[in-house]
């Protein structure tokens, strides 16, 4: 796979089955065989904002580690070139490493990179670097895992 150049809503939402609310990539801007670089801006009128910190909004930390792994199941379903309904969707089967390094508030945009470590069977070994305004945001380690593909090796097991 060359380096190909963004993406908007309509194409993210073919390769991944969540939506809004639950839907927390804008924009692929980049995606090679081996990253993916994506954008995404924290909406100011976010219902979890009303009682997370109120009167000082903070982003919620498993939202933006949520938004890393979305992006991680884009790069799988733009690797596995599409999401296909025999290799079922990418789901998070581990997460290691969480490092949050700078709160993120309402209107934030971010700029995240995951990267490909390794991938062994149906796992994809991912790591993330979510950035805000030049500073890194979180960085993070999980793996996804095809859900087809899972579910074939376990048929496998018992036949």
């Amino acid at each position: 796979m060359t380096d190909s150049i963004t993406a908007g809503r309509r194409e993210i939402e073919a390769l991944v089955p969540h939506r809004d609310p639950f839907l927390f990539v804008d924009e692929i801007l980049k995606q090679s065989e081996r990253s993916i670089t994506t954008r995404w801006t924290i909406p100011t009128d976010a219902d979890w904002f009303r009682g997370h910190y109120p009167g000082q909004p903070v982003m919620p930390g498993v939202l933006i580690c949520e938004h890393v792994f979305q992006s991680g199941a884009l790069f799988v379903s733009n690797a596995l070139g599409g999401l296909e309904q025999a290799d079922g969707v990418p789901v998070l089967t581990k997460i290691e490493f969480a490092r949050f390094r700078k709160i993120l508030g309402p209107g934030s945009e971010v700029e995240t990179k995951v990267q490909l470590d390794e991938q062994v069977g149906p796992g994809w070994f991912l790591s993330g670097r979510v950035m805000n305004e030049d500073k890194v945001a979180l960085k993070i380690r999980f793996v996804l895992s095809q859900t087809g593909a899972m579910k074939r090796s376990f048929q496998e097991e018992r036949d």
